[in-house]
């Protein structure tokens, strides 16, 4: 075996939503790529499941972190058989009985879009491996330049050189940076639109979980600044504290409801736990902040669509940085596959079990 190109990942899609008609949705995002690739993705649940609390699950953002694709498929691929057979689910050393798949499947969604970014994916695969943006033109230098960190393209706090203390961000505003550039303008690329899409067209999304890879780690918010949860005013969207945020351990934090704070932590040591059960692999588990400071990136951004729009639901927002490598050999991708497998089903059964409590 070996991983998926972005064809086979594309048919793996089409092909569930074929299969399993009765319990899937085929979801043809709006935007192609830049270079004019369909982005698909699935959502799990029977024709009823709309109202109920949602799961999004993207893989993908960067084009060198070849296993989570492989593995967000794989997992939507193995749910949805294990759901049509009445069977439970295990890898390596731990289990999901068919009990627990059919509560999460009776009273969560999961929306999955495996590949959000096919044509970084497919130039990592045939030319250049460490690439890790889109395919963007981007005029600069006096020369064009491609691509942009899709992972740096998302509103929030994006404007990094106003909301930020200078060099204290993991973003560039140059245009030919080889890992960070953040765009032309907050969500100015058709593959991050395709995602802030699913979100706006899933109301009752209420997690996000990013997949990348390879740290390993499970992170939350803020990725911003040091969370805080004594000063209200003290927030991304307050003009009074531009240019303060981003260094450690200084009189600055990101402001988050203490109770918020508590359940990202809560439900990423759930999924930290259930990696150690699978083949005792350890994953840290702390506020994203930790790693560095980020501007525009999509957890961040799920979790502050809330808060700069006060119609819209609260979205908890993690990342999962999976494994020890960008392209492992296959055998090894295979056991790093069961771990991200296994970390959200054990996420969708604690969420799951809330859900089936309050009706």
């Amino acid at each position: 075996m070996a991983y998926l190109n972005i064809e086979e990942i594309d048919t793996g899609v089409r092909a569930l939503a074929q299969a399993y008609p009765s319990d899937t949705t085929l979801i043809d995002l709006p935007q192609r790529s830049v270079e004019g690739r369909n982005i698909r993705a699935l959502s799990l649940g029977a024709d009823d499941a709309t109202e109920r609390p949602t799961l999004v699950l993207v893989g993908g953002l960067h084009a060198r972190e070849w296993v989570p694709p492989d593995a967000l498929l794989y997992l939507a691929a193995d749910l949805l058989e294990a759901r049509d057979n009445g069977t439970g689910l295990s890898y390596g050393d731990c289990a999901f009985s068919h009990e627990v798949i059919g509560r999460i499947c009776r009273t969560i969604r999961l929306v999955v879009l495996p590949c959000a970014n096919p044509d970084g994916r497919h130039f990592s695969q045939t030319q250049e491996a460490l690439w890790r943006k889109n395919r963007s033109f981007n005029d600069g230098a006096g020369h064009t330049c491609r691509g942009v960190d899709l992972n740096r393209n998302f509103d929030v706090a994006w404007d990094f050189k106003r909301k930020f203390a200078d060099g204290f961000v993991s973003a560039s505003d140059d245009p030919c940076h080889p890992s960070v550039y953040v765009g032309r303008a907050p969500a100015s690329e058709p593959e991050t639109q395709n995602v802030v899409w699913l979100l706006d067209e899933n109301p009752e999304t209420r997690w996000y979980i990013d997949v990348h890879s390879a740290i390993p780690s499970v992170f939350h918010g803020w990725g911003l600044d040091e969370n805080q949860s004594d000063t209200p005013e003290m927030h991304f969207l307050n003009p009074a504290f531009d240019g303060a945020r981003g260094a450690s351990g200084d009189s600055y934090g990101e402001f988050i409801e203490a109770a918020d704070a508590h359940e990202l932590d809560r439900l990423a040591r759930v999924m930290a736990t259930e990696i150690e059960r699978v083949h005792g692999d350890r994953y840290d588990v702390s506020q994203a902040f930790t790693l560095y400071a980020t501007s525009g990136a999509s957890d961040d951004y799920a979790y502050s669509r809330h808060l700069q729009q006060e119609n819209l639901g609260k979205i908890l927002g993690f990342t999962m940085e999976c494994g020890h490598e960008f392209q492992p050999d296959f055998e090894t991708a295979i056991r790093v596959m069961e771990e991200v497998a296994a970390a959200i089903l054990a996420f969708a059964d604690d969420v799951s079990q809330l859900a089936d409590a309050t009706g």
